[in-house]
């Protein structure tokens, strides 16, 4: 066994982290990649909001660092542990002590969402120049999607030797505040032109990560090609371009351990590669818990939050004709209120062969990964994407667009992809209800042939889903930077 590089410090900063608050994948990737990276020699410290609830759930809590205002209130940082991981929790009542979600309250986006990130960002900063009272002290910042974009900016505006990784999860939402916030958020005043801060006469946290940090990266390699063009770049395709050359595209992994058929606690019926006849016990105990009726043809679900983006637009349109050919579907997701009405709608017109949930509920989507025998995917754009992942581990046939880690995950049951022995599922294009609706009835087809089925779903949950390779990735990336110190 060959030697472990020597332990480096990376402070990995979020807005939300499995599994302490989730709103996304995003959560995901931050709790789980700390795991990977711990055995390559780095040890990683996640810095988020003391949401309320938060810092109750950590043991062995000691405070590390304090500041008496941090825009406009007392903070201090609590270091705890939970399930092995390091959690360093931004307590700061003023900003994160309130009712609703961590993003949003009854009437929306808090107002101050702005000044919230900025305060974690800020602190995110302060901890590499002074780092914590227990003597630790990170040797690289890696932050996460716009809430943390402006750490990157504060460490570049402080002259920091400290490198710093700014990672893209989904380039939709920027971090967007009025000019005249530049005071308030305590970023200089110079720094408001095109090339740094500037976006649209508008400040951008996530243009300024992308500004100043030393290396970018996005969740897939593909995603990170599409970032270059408008309809992916939001506005931003041109920061891209001008830094192609520090920029890579590393694929998400899923925790393991946590999504494993073989021992999953929250299903029915524990199953491998070699006990496949077992999940046929989760997918009647599916379509006993949703009231659905005998199913001839697959059984698919969708586990997703109900957006355009998520394209469940298109899955509405596309689901009639899916049932006329003998499938069904169990739908888990909330969001868009009139996507919503529309999917409780076909769900009252077909009882007995498509449920819906309204809500997020993680053991549920556990029932529906095992139970499955598709999962679909169709979403416009897709960063990365966990879902698909979930379905291969689970032996879920996913049911994808061909965007993004959606492309780059899933090999396409084609001519050739069968005929090599390589598929994994099946991929869609164009992105438009025809082509969706095109896929469905292969996958149909695909179900109505035991023997192929059986390879396929066998190969899908032998496919390498784990963090193991990207935290590889990581690793490497992070050396060179430290390196080049």
């Amino acid at each position: 066994m060959s030697p472990r590089k020597p332990r480096r410090a990376v402070l990995s900063v979020a807005s939300e982290c499995v599994p302490l608050i989730k709103t996304g994948g995003l959560a995901d990737v931050v709790g789980a990649l700390p795991k990977a990276l711990k055995e390559l020699g780095w040890q990683t410290r996640v810095l988020m909001p003391a949401y309320p609830g938060v810092a109750d759930r950590l043991r062995a809590v000691t405070e590390v660092w304090s500041d008496p205002d941090l825009f406009g209130g007392p903070a201090a940082v609590l270091s705890g542990t939970v399930g092995g991981l390091r959690v360093l929790a931004l307590s700061a009542s003023h900003l994160y002590d309130r009712a609703g979600g961590i993003y949003q309250g009854q009437e929306g986006d808090h107002p101050d969402n702005d000044l919230r990130f900025a305060a974690l960002s800020w602190v995110a900063a302060r901890l590499c120049a002074e780092g914590t009272r227990d003597g630790w002290k990170p040797t690289l910042l890696h932050a996460h999607d716009w809430q943390a974009g402006l750490a990157p900016a504060y460490l570049r505006f402080a002259e920091s030797s400290t490198p710093s990784v700014m990672t893209i999860h989904n380039m939709a939402f920027q971090g967007i505040a009025p000019a005249d916030r530049l005071e308030a958020l305590r970023l200089p005043r110079q720094e408001f032109h095109h090339s740094s801060l500037e976006y649209y006469g508008q400040i951008s946290a996530l243009k300024a990560g992308l500004v100043h940090a030393d290396r970018i990266t996005t969740v897939s390699p593909s995603y990170a090609e599409e970032l270059m063009r408008p309809e992916f770049g939001f506005g931003l395709e041109g920061v891209i371009i001008e830094r192609s050359q520090a920029l890579s595209g590393i694929v998400n992994g899923i925790d393991t351990s946590v999504w494993n058929p073989a021992e999953d606690a929250a299903i029915p019926q524990n199953y491998d590669t070699a006990q496949l006849g077992n999940k046929q016990a989760n997918r009647e105990a599916l379509l006993e818990e949703f009231g659905l009726g005998p199913t001839p043809g697959p059984l698919a679900i969708v586990v997703s939050r109900l957006s355009h983006q998520k394209g469940i637009d298109l899955l509405v349109e596309a689901v009639p004709e899916f049932i006329q050919l003998g499938g069904s579907l169990v739908l888990l997701g909330a969001g868009d209120a009139d996507l919503e009405h529309r999917l409780r709608t076909l769900a009252d017109h077909y009882p007995d062969r498509v449920g819906v949930r309204i809500g997020y509920d993680e053991p549920l989507s556990h029932r529906m990964f095992a139970g499955g025998d598709a999962v679909i995917v169709p979403s416009r754009f897709e960063p990365c994407g966990l879902t698909q992942l979930y379905g291969l581990r689970y032996g879920t046939l996913p049911v994808v667009a061909a965007t993004g880690g959606l492309r780059d995950t899933v090999i396409d049951a084609s001519v050739a992809g069968l005929a090599g022995q390589a598929a994994t599922g099946i991929a869609f294009s164009p992105l438009d209800a025809l082509a969706l609706g095109r896929a469905l009835a292969r996958l149909v087809a695909l179900y109505a042939d035991p023997p192929t089925w059986c390879q396929i779903q066998r190969r899908a949950m032998m496919a390498n889903v784990g963090w193991t390779l990207s935290a590889e990735h990581y690793a490497e990336l992070f050396d060179e930077l430290v390196a080049s110190r």
